[in-house]
Protein backbone atom coordinates (compact mmCIF):
# COMPACT_ATOMS: atom_id res chain seq x y z
CA UNK A 1 0.00 0.00 0.00
CA UNK A 2 1.51 3.20 -1.01
CA UNK A 3 2.38 6.16 1.45
CA UNK A 4 0.44 9.55 -0.36
CA UNK A 5 2.11 11.22 1.71
CA UNK A 6 5.72 10.19 1.09
CA UNK A 7 5.03 9.98 -2.06
CA UNK A 8 4.25 14.07 -2.03
CA UNK A 9 7.24 14.91 0.27
CA UNK A 10 9.36 12.80 -2.34
CA UNK A 11 7.40 14.37 -5.40
CA UNK A 12 8.11 17.61 -3.78
CA UNK A 13 12.22 17.51 -2.96
CA UNK A 14 12.49 15.78 -6.68
CA UNK A 15 10.72 18.06 -8.38
CA UNK A 16 11.40 20.93 -6.14
CA UNK A 17 7.57 23.01 -6.56
CA UNK A 18 4.23 21.72 -7.78
CA UNK A 19 1.56 23.54 -8.56
CA UNK A 20 -1.09 23.57 -6.28
CA UNK A 21 -3.21 22.54 -9.11
CA UNK A 22 -2.13 18.67 -8.66
CA UNK A 23 -4.23 16.22 -7.25
CA UNK A 24 -2.07 15.74 -4.70
CA UNK A 25 -1.34 19.02 -3.16
CA UNK A 26 -4.92 20.26 -3.59
CA UNK A 27 -5.97 16.99 -1.55
CA UNK A 28 -3.47 18.24 1.42
CA UNK A 29 -4.92 21.39 1.54
CA UNK A 30 -8.23 20.56 2.12
CA UNK A 31 -7.68 17.89 4.11
CA UNK A 32 -6.87 19.04 7.85
CA UNK A 33 -5.40 15.46 8.94
CA UNK A 34 -3.46 15.10 5.67
CA UNK A 35 -2.05 18.58 6.39
CA UNK A 36 -1.59 18.08 9.78
CA UNK A 37 0.68 14.31 8.61
CA UNK A 38 2.84 16.09 6.23
CA UNK A 39 3.52 19.22 8.62
CA UNK A 40 4.74 16.46 11.33
CA UNK A 41 6.69 14.33 8.82
CA UNK A 42 8.79 17.41 7.21
CA UNK A 43 9.02 19.12 10.54
CA UNK A 44 10.29 15.34 12.03
CA UNK A 45 13.04 16.56 9.13
CA UNK A 46 14.00 20.36 9.95
CA UNK A 47 11.67 21.25 7.02
CA UNK A 48 8.08 23.17 6.72
CA UNK A 49 5.62 23.77 3.55
CA UNK A 50 5.88 26.75 1.76
CA UNK A 51 2.47 27.72 0.64
CA UNK A 52 -0.08 30.18 0.97
CA UNK A 53 -3.23 31.14 -0.88
CA UNK A 54 -1.85 34.01 -2.62
CA UNK A 55 0.97 31.57 -4.44
CA UNK A 56 0.31 29.18 -7.72
CA UNK A 57 3.17 26.82 -6.41
CA UNK A 58 3.86 25.27 -3.36
CA UNK A 59 7.39 23.64 -2.34
CA UNK A 60 9.91 22.74 0.80
CA UNK A 61 11.92 25.03 2.78
CA UNK A 62 14.24 25.03 6.07
CA UNK A 63 12.07 24.86 9.53
CA UNK A 64 12.15 28.16 11.18
CA UNK A 65 13.44 25.99 14.57
CA UNK A 66 16.35 25.23 12.23
CA UNK A 67 17.36 28.18 9.91
CA UNK A 68 19.78 29.49 12.41
CA UNK A 69 21.94 25.81 12.40
CA UNK A 70 21.27 25.86 8.60
CA UNK A 71 22.26 29.14 7.81
CA UNK A 72 24.04 31.01 10.37
CA UNK A 73 27.04 28.23 10.72
CA UNK A 74 29.54 29.85 8.73
CA UNK A 75 31.27 32.98 9.56
CA UNK A 76 28.55 35.15 7.71
CA UNK A 77 24.64 34.52 8.34
CA UNK A 78 24.05 32.67 4.38
CA UNK A 79 20.91 34.25 2.92
CA UNK A 80 20.14 30.64 1.28
CA UNK A 81 21.56 27.57 -0.17
CA UNK A 82 22.18 28.21 -3.39
CA UNK A 83 25.43 30.29 -3.24
CA UNK A 84 23.82 33.43 -4.90
CA UNK A 85 26.00 36.64 -4.56
CA UNK A 86 25.18 39.82 -3.01
CA UNK A 87 24.01 40.78 -6.60
CA UNK A 88 21.80 38.25 -7.37
CA UNK A 89 20.66 38.29 -4.30
CA UNK A 90 19.82 42.04 -4.47
CA UNK A 91 17.60 41.62 -8.33
CA UNK A 92 16.09 38.85 -6.52
CA UNK A 93 14.84 41.37 -4.04
CA UNK A 94 14.01 43.89 -6.94
CA UNK A 95 12.05 41.29 -8.71
CA UNK A 96 10.29 40.22 -6.15
CA UNK A 97 9.19 43.83 -5.88
CA UNK A 98 8.34 44.60 -9.51
CA UNK A 99 6.42 40.86 -9.61
CA UNK A 100 5.23 39.85 -6.31
CA UNK A 101 4.18 43.37 -4.72
CA UNK A 102 1.83 44.36 -7.35
CA UNK A 103 0.40 41.20 -8.18
CA UNK A 104 -0.69 40.84 -4.18
CA UNK A 105 -2.09 44.19 -4.38
CA UNK A 106 -4.10 43.19 -7.35
CA UNK A 107 -5.07 40.06 -5.66
CA UNK A 108 -5.99 41.41 -2.18
CA UNK A 109 -8.27 44.64 -4.37
CA UNK A 110 -10.26 42.04 -6.17
CA UNK A 111 -10.63 39.52 -2.72
CA UNK A 112 -12.21 42.69 -1.24
CA UNK A 113 -14.27 43.38 -4.43
CA UNK A 114 -15.63 39.98 -4.86
CA UNK A 115 -16.47 40.07 -0.62
CA UNK A 116 -18.39 43.54 -0.87
CA UNK A 117 -20.15 42.00 -3.98
CA UNK A 118 -21.06 38.43 -2.22
CA UNK A 119 -22.27 40.29 1.22
CA UNK A 120 -25.17 41.44 -1.11
CA UNK A 121 -26.30 37.46 -2.09
CA UNK A 122 -27.34 35.25 0.37
CA UNK A 123 -25.74 32.33 -0.94
CA UNK A 124 -22.36 33.15 -2.47
CA UNK A 125 -19.62 30.63 -3.26
CA UNK A 126 -16.36 31.16 -1.76
CA UNK A 127 -13.93 31.70 -4.95
CA UNK A 128 -10.63 30.89 -5.01
CA UNK A 129 -8.04 33.78 -5.14
CA UNK A 130 -6.60 34.47 -8.52
CA UNK A 131 -3.05 33.29 -9.18
CA UNK A 132 -2.34 33.32 -12.56
CA UNK A 133 -0.91 35.81 -15.13
CA UNK A 134 -3.94 38.13 -15.51
CA UNK A 135 -2.72 39.05 -12.12
CA UNK A 136 1.21 39.33 -12.76
CA UNK A 137 2.11 42.03 -14.67
CA UNK A 138 6.29 40.91 -16.31
CA UNK A 139 8.89 43.30 -16.26
CA UNK A 140 10.67 44.30 -19.40
CA UNK A 141 14.64 43.32 -19.38
CA UNK A 142 15.35 46.95 -21.00
CA UNK A 143 14.11 49.16 -18.38
CA UNK A 144 15.09 46.65 -15.67
CA UNK A 145 18.66 47.37 -17.33
CA UNK A 146 18.01 50.97 -17.70
CA UNK A 147 16.62 51.49 -14.01
CA UNK A 148 19.03 49.34 -12.34
CA UNK A 149 22.14 48.61 -14.08
CA UNK A 150 24.24 50.78 -12.38
CA UNK A 151 22.79 49.01 -9.08
CA UNK A 152 23.46 46.15 -10.11
CA UNK A 153 26.49 45.42 -11.89
CA UNK A 154 26.02 46.28 -15.30
CA UNK A 155 24.54 44.76 -17.81
CA UNK A 156 26.79 41.58 -18.11
CA UNK A 157 26.02 40.86 -14.19
CA UNK A 158 22.65 41.27 -14.62
CA UNK A 159 21.52 38.91 -17.81
CA UNK A 160 24.10 36.57 -15.81
CA UNK A 161 22.28 36.65 -12.72
CA UNK A 162 18.61 36.69 -14.93
CA UNK A 163 19.75 33.21 -16.38
CA UNK A 164 21.10 32.25 -12.81
CA UNK A 165 17.60 33.44 -10.94
CA UNK A 166 15.83 31.29 -13.96
CA UNK A 167 17.50 28.08 -13.39
CA UNK A 168 16.46 27.84 -9.72
CA UNK A 169 12.80 28.48 -10.67
CA UNK A 170 12.67 32.36 -9.20
CA UNK A 171 11.68 33.11 -12.61
CA UNK A 172 10.84 32.63 -16.61
CA UNK A 173 12.29 34.77 -19.39
CA UNK A 174 10.81 35.06 -22.66
CA UNK A 175 10.64 37.46 -25.43
CA UNK A 176 13.06 39.82 -22.84
CA UNK A 177 10.19 40.04 -20.59
CA UNK A 178 10.75 38.42 -17.13
CA UNK A 179 7.86 36.70 -15.39
CA UNK A 180 6.81 35.25 -12.10
CA UNK A 181 8.65 31.95 -11.37
CA UNK A 182 7.42 29.02 -9.45
CA UNK A 183 9.67 30.20 -6.46
CA UNK A 184 9.37 33.61 -6.40
CA UNK A 185 6.83 34.21 -4.00
CA UNK A 186 7.27 31.66 -1.78
CA UNK A 187 11.23 32.83 -1.47
CA UNK A 188 10.28 35.79 0.88
CA UNK A 189 7.94 36.05 3.82
CA UNK A 190 5.84 38.67 2.60
CA UNK A 191 5.00 39.73 6.17
CA UNK A 192 8.39 40.41 6.91
CA UNK A 193 9.93 41.47 4.05
CA UNK A 194 6.92 43.64 2.43
CA UNK A 195 6.62 46.60 5.00
CA UNK A 196 10.54 46.60 5.00
CA UNK A 197 10.58 46.95 0.87
CA UNK A 198 7.91 49.40 0.80
CA UNK A 199 8.75 51.53 4.05
CA UNK A 200 12.43 51.99 2.73
CA UNK A 201 11.80 52.82 -0.89
CA UNK A 202 9.19 55.09 0.18
CA UNK A 203 10.97 56.62 2.37
CA UNK A 204 13.96 57.21 -0.16
CA UNK A 205 11.38 58.50 -2.52
CA UNK A 206 9.66 60.90 -0.21
CA UNK A 207 13.31 62.53 1.22
CA UNK A 208 13.81 62.80 -1.77
CA UNK A 209 10.77 64.86 -3.25
CA UNK A 210 11.49 66.60 -0.23
CA UNK A 211 14.62 67.70 -0.84
CA UNK A 212 13.65 68.57 -4.82
CA UNK A 213 10.94 70.60 -3.48
CA UNK A 214 12.98 72.48 -0.62
CA UNK A 215 15.42 73.62 -3.41
CA UNK A 216 12.56 74.33 -5.91
CA UNK A 217 11.31 76.52 -2.94
CA UNK A 218 14.43 78.16 -2.45
CA UNK A 219 15.54 78.62 -6.20
CA UNK A 220 11.94 80.69 -6.46
CA UNK A 221 12.75 82.63 -3.11
CA UNK A 222 15.80 83.87 -4.64
CA UNK A 223 14.40 84.47 -8.18
CA UNK A 224 11.76 86.70 -6.99
CA UNK A 225 14.50 88.42 -4.86
CA UNK A 226 16.11 89.41 -7.58
CA UNK A 227 13.30 90.49 -9.48
CA UNK A 228 12.15 92.37 -7.22
CA UNK A 229 15.85 94.46 -6.92
CA UNK A 230 15.81 94.55 -10.74
CA UNK A 231 12.22 96.23 -10.17
CA UNK A 232 13.61 98.64 -7.68
CA UNK A 233 16.43 99.67 -9.84
CA UNK A 234 14.19 100.96 -12.58
CA UNK A 235 12.20 102.80 -10.22
CA UNK A 236 15.06 104.77 -8.91
CA UNK A 237 17.33 105.42 -11.33
CA UNK A 238 20.56 106.88 -9.69
CA UNK A 239 21.91 108.94 -12.72
CA UNK A 240 18.82 111.26 -13.50
CA UNK A 241 18.95 112.85 -16.70
CA UNK A 242 19.65 116.68 -16.34
CA UNK A 243 16.46 118.76 -17.29
CA UNK A 244 17.33 120.67 -20.47
CA UNK A 245 16.20 124.30 -20.92
CA UNK A 246 12.96 125.22 -22.91
CA UNK A 247 13.50 127.64 -25.92
CA UNK A 248 11.85 130.49 -25.60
Amino acid sequence: MTDPIATLIARLLAERWLPREDAAVRQVLVDAELRDDLDRRLAAAGLRLLEHPYAAHVAVGVARAQEHDVFGSARAWAASNLQLDRDALALLVVLWALLVLPKRQRQIARQEAERAQDQEQMFAELKPVPVGAEVVEPVNERTLLADYGDKLGGKFRINLNLGLLQRHGFIVRRKERIHEGPLLDLAFDYERIASRVMDGALSFVVAQARAAKAEADADADLAALDGGRDEAGDATDPHPSEEMPADV
